[in-house]
């Protein structure tokens, strides 16, 4: 037999909590609203809450689960919590609860968060093209933050590890979904390089993923996988988003964005340039593909009917192509 509160949405149920918890980190005559749903969040429930004269972004383990995978809300209160005071802008964490299913409070960051070559409404393409040369700016002062002081436990994965990964989530998939995905990831399995010094990796680090006022990057945001790896793996997954042509059928080619050699040389900052990034940009386009092949099996086998998957198979294909001309 169910406890009653399971036939009521669970807003009733978190709501009290949240209230209470934000009134024990803020005093207790602080006013707190109702929970509001914040569409577009991609791991647990995200809500919207107003506090006396401002509001708060609540994410919440859902109801009956716990902080685990990506609905670890606790892994990603205590990385934001670690990151206050440094260089990488990230929201402040106002209020924790770690009792499950946990929540955190963060401040809401008043911004946009789009991806030029996938998101709409469209972003002027002098403004996204700023953008993206503030984000590769940006990335370095993530990587410098000291891993000594990050939270404990967090996986460390080199890049043998992350292929490894992702080859268990392509494997998953049907290959008629993927075709080609064999012949790149035996390419890259068989010219893995050395893993440089590891660093701290957000592991989503792309210009959705940053709230911007205009060309100034806010906040970095969405937490969910961060983890201690090889910088390289984050600046191919960045790269992977700077080409609309990527995303056949599912995305835009925007004019004038920086050129992959150009976000290297701002990430470098007059340095010496990331080497091997060849391999670790395939990695991202193999990284793509399989999600993309995962969420279109997912929707032709009816555990998630999305229409929308149907138009993915021209991309899936042309990440796997071009993944092996980087190859060579």
């Amino acid at each position: 037999m169910s406890d009653a509160t399971d036939d009521l949405p669970y807003e009733a149920e978190l709501g009290p909590r949240v209230a209470a918890g934000l009134r024990a980190a803020l005093g207790e005559q602080t006013r707190v609203g109702e929970l509001v749903v914040l569409p577009g969040g991609h791991s647990g429930l995200t809500y919207r809450v107003a506090v006396d004269d401002r509001e708060v972004v609540v994410k919440a383990v859902p109801r009956g689960q716990r902080s685990v995978g990506r609905h670890d809300m606790l892994k990603q209160a205590r990385i934001m919590a670690a990151l206050a005071g440094t260089d990488v802008p990230v929201p402040a964490v106002v209020a924790v609860d770690e009792v499950e299913p946990a929540w955190f409070a963060v401040e809401f960051v008043k911004g946009e968060s789009l991806e030029p070559v996938l998101d709409d409404p469209e972003v002027d393409p002098d403004l996204a093209a700023a953008r993206m040369r503030r984000a590769a700016e940006i990335l370095p002062r993530l990587h410098a933050v000291p891993v000594d002081a990050l939270p404990a436990g967090a996986e460390t994965l080199s890049p043998a590890e992350e292929l490894a990964r992702w080859s268990r989530t392509m494997g998953a998939v049907p290959p008629e979904l993927v075709p080609g995905a064999e012949d790149l990831r035996s390419a890259l399995e068989a010219s893995v390089p050395d893993a440089s010094e590891p660093t701290l990796v957000h592991g989503d680090y792309r210009l959705g993923n940053i709230m911007s006022d205009g060309v100034d990057p806010l906040a970095v945001i969405d937490w969910e996988i961060w983890s201690i790896g090889d910088p390289r793996v984050e600046l191919g997954w960045f790269l992977v988003f700077a080409d609309g042509a990527n995303f056949p059928g599912v995305g835009r080619e925007v004019p004038g964005l920086p050129t992959e050699d150009e976000l290297l040389a701002l990430y470098a900052a007059g340095g010496p340039l990331p080497v091997e990034m060849a391999w670790f940009n395939a990695l991202g386009r193999y990284k793509m593909a399989a999600i993309m092949g995962h969420n279109l099996r997912r929707h032709r086998e009816g555990r998630h009917e999305d229409p929308d998957q149907e138009r993915l198979p021209e991309t899936i294909i042309r990440l796997i192509t071009s993944g092996l001309a980087r190859l060579g």
